[in-house]
Order: C-alpha cells, then sequence, then structure tokens
C-alpha cells in the first residue's frame, strides 16, 4: 500500500563519547547555513560552472568559518580537526566547493618568523581576509611531489621563481599563493625531497603578479572557483616568504627548507580527513534526495519506495555514508589527540571517497532519466564526488601509503 504522508530524511547527529553540547550546536548550525545559504547559492550557479558569489564568501567569514582551526587569541574559533570536518560534511551536502573554500585559509599561510606579520595574518586568516591557494603538482609531478622542478633561485634578498603549477585552485582570487618548489638540490645521499621550500607568494586578489600567468583549466565540476595552470617567469618573492611552518596546527615546526615536504606531508593528513568528510557530505546529500524521490515518484500505482529492490538499494547506501562517517570522526579525533594518523587518514580518505562515487551513482540510478538532467542535485554530487578520489592523493596513493605502513616497502616503490 502506498505511504499517505512523506518522511522526511533522518537528520544524523552526533553519539557519544563525541556529542558535547558545543559540538551539536556547532554541528546545528553548520546544517542550517549550508541549507539556507549555501544551497540556494549551488542550484542556481554551479549548472552554469559560476563562480561563489563574495556575498557567500562575506557570509561564510561571519559565521567563522576560514579560522576554525586558528586559536581564539587570534579570533577564531579554537576548535579541532574535528569540529573543522563536522562543519565541512554539513557545507559539503550544499556545495563542495564551499567546504573547500573554507581550507584555504585556517591559519594557512601564516608560517613567518616575524612574530608582528605572523599575528597580523593570522587574525586576517580568522576573518576571512586571508584566503589562499596552493600550488603543489606540476604537469609531470602530480602524485610524486618529490618530482617537482619548479626552482627558486636566491638573488639578493628575493627568490627568482620559474616552472609551471598545475591543478592551483581559487589562484587568482586568492590573497596570496603558497607554492612547493625546488630551491636547491639534494646532496648526495640526500632523498630526492631535501632542498625542498614553500613560497607565500603575497599577491593582490583578482590579479598575478609580475612574472606570473595563469590558464583556467576547464573541469566537468567542482565549479564555484577557478582552477589554474600557472606560468612562473622570472616571479620575484621576498626571501623572508621561505616557511615551513605553513601555519596551519600540526604542519610542522620551523627549520630548514628541507623541513617544507614533511610539513605539507604532515598537512595532508589533516587534508585527507577533510576530504573523507566532504565525501561523506557528498553521498549523504545524495541519499537524501533519494529518500524524498523515491517517496515522490510513482510508477504502477506505487510510489517506488515501496519496491523492495529499491528500498534494499538506499538502505545500503545509507549504511555505507554512516560507516565512512564514524570512520572519519574516529581519525579526526586521534588527530586533535596528537596522535600520528598517516596510515588512518589514508584509510578513511580512500573509503569514505570511493564510497562517495559509488553511492553518488547509485542515487543517479534511482532517479533514472531526471538524474541525468541539470534539474536535479544527484548529478552535481556525483560530479563532485568523482574528483575526491583524485585530489589529496589519488586512491591509489593512498593505497600505497596503507600498504606501506603494513609491509617492507617494495624497492618498486
Amino acid at each position: 500500500m502506498s505511504s499517505p504522508t512523506v518522511i522526511a530524511p533522518p537528520v544524523p547527529v552526533l553519539a557519544p563519547p563525541y556529542d558535547t553540547g558545543a559540538r551539536l550546536a556547532v554541528q546545528a548550525e553548520a546544517r542550517r547555513f549550508s541549507d539556507e545559504e549555501v544551497r540556494p547559492v549551488a542550484d542556481e550557479l554551479d549548472k552554469h560552472k559560476g563562480e561563489m558569489p563574495r556575498s557567500l564568501i562575506e557570509r561564510l567569514s561571519k559565521q567563522g568559518y576560514f579560522g576554525i582551526l586558528v586559536p581564539t587569541e587570534y579570533g577564531g574559533m579554537g576548535l579541532g580537526v574535528f569540529e573543522y570536518c563536522l562543519i565541512a560534511e554539513e557545507l559539503a551536502r550544499g556545495w563542495m566547493s564551499v567546504a573547500s573554500i573554507i581550507a584555504r585559509a585556517q591559519g594557512m599561510g601564516t608560517g613567518f618568523d616575524d612574530e608582528a606579520k605572523r599575528r597580523r595574518l593570522l587574525e586576517k586568516s580568522a576573518r576571512g581576509q586571508w584566503i589562499g591557494a596552493v600550488a603543489l603538482s606540476e604537469p609531470g609531478a602530480g602524485s610524486d611531489l618529490a618530482g617537482v622542478s619548479t626552482r627558486a633561485v636566491r638573488d639578493g634578498d628575493h627568490f627568482v621563481v620559474t616552472g609551471t603549477k598545475r591543478w592551483c585552485g581559487n589562484a587568482k582570487a586568492a590573497d596570496f599563493i603558497q607554492l612547493l618548489c625546488r630551491v636547491r638540490d639534494p646532496e648526495p645521499g640526500e632523498r630526492r625531497s631535501a632542498g625542498m621550500g614553500t613560497l607565500v607568494v603575497e599577491k593582490e586578489p583578482g590579479a598575478f603578479p609580475e612574472g606570473l600567468t595563469g590558464n583556467p583549466i576547464d573541469k566537468i565540476g567542482y565549479h564555484g572557483f577557478l582552477t589554474w595552470n600557472l606560468e612562473f617567469d622570472g616571479l620575484r618573492v621576498p626571501a623572508a616568504n621561505l616557511v615551513t611552518d605553513l601555519g596551519r596546527p600540526g604542519a610542522g615546526g620551523k627549520g630548514k627548507e628541507t623541513n617544507a615536504f614533511r610539513a605539507i606531508e604532515q598537512d595532508l593528513n589533516v587534508a585527507r580527513v577533510h576530504t573523507a568528510a566532504r565525501a561523506v557530505g557528498l553521498a549523504r546529500a545524495a541519499v537524501e534526495e533519494c529518500l524524498l524521490y523515491l517517496q515522490e515518484r510513482h510508477q504502477f500505482d506505487h510510489p517506488i519506495g515501496d519496491f523492495q529492490a529499491l528500498r534494499f538499494m538506499v538502505a545500503e547506501m545509507a549504511a555505507r555514508v554512516d560507516q565512512a562517517r564514524a570512520f572519519y570522526q574516529q581519525v579526526a579525533h586521534l588527530i586533535d589527540l596528537g596522535r600520528p594518523c598517516e596510515r588512518e587518514a589514508a584509510m578513511a580518505k580512500l573509503l569514505a571517497t570511493e564510497m562517495a562515487v559509488e553511492v553518488t551513482g547509485q542515487a543517479m540510478q534511482l532517479h533514472g532519466g531526471n538524474g541525468y538532467t541539470t534539474e536535479r542535485r544527484v548529478e552535481r554530487y556525483w560530479r563532485d564526488a568523482r574528483l575526491t578520489t583524485v585530489f589529496e592523493g589519488t586512491s591509489q596513493i593512498q593505497q600505497k601509503i596503507i600498504s606501506d605502513r603494513l609491509l617492507p616497502r617494495s624497492p618498486l616503490c
């Protein structure tokens, strides 16, 4: 018999031992903001490959979401990776790009030796006035970051940068670009990653400085901001902008340029759990859309949700979303405790992102032909989920990280 009423999708609420009153309030507010402020903008702009408006960035700033990880003494929320991921999951339900833009602050690009400058930039980061871009990958160096060839040569009190960077999201709109480059060649016996440095390229939003040009990369998803291919041709950067403390909590300490690679690896642990949370948000949103559609769509004089094959399909989708959420929350908790979590972060990212691709694909199937139109949100979730298995290290790189910590390293690796 047909169901007489439409049942709303269940709302996930934190369970013990994570369910503090403060976290429940953070979760509820992020959900409200995503539903009321983010999703309507995404529904309007994403299908046209539109960029998120400045007004939305300003509202994110007022929420404090650019300073979730920034200590309260600098005007931030002073929260942990757990809350950061909790908020990201809710924002990704609305638009993954919004859950991503907040990662480009959080104290990033503030690791300067000048304490006054560091404080000023941390305060700007918390206010959403110091939003950056990260230039790591190159045409010949993606998964293998030790193969980066972009070079910074010392010239007096500046570095002169030449090379090409690829997949640099938000580069033109950013206040700065955090650039991984080679400042010297490895000495005999050193690892290939030796001699790497991170330069903070300060710039005006909406423009590239002299010595830097860029071309946007046309993507099938992940709209909301542009992703760039960058050409460095004699860009001059002050030598004082060479940093190894990336500014994020737990991202490494000050020291020689050879520490830069390790600092980025540590930063990627947080980024991978954040990606897992975004993937869960996308998959969860797809399940929510299916639960409503299965009650709305009628065939053979019944809502299609009455048919057991479809009910079982959505049941497994929902179970996999909850499973991935429990895992990323556990790993985020461990990171906040200061535990080394390279293996666990890779596992959470691997399982959550592969799950998101499969669940959003199943959601499109449950929507039938309607799922293959821009009239429904599920196609957006599917397009964005497909990227999560690639950025912050592909699924195959996560498998390598995990297996290298379970088995002796192969000489081929």
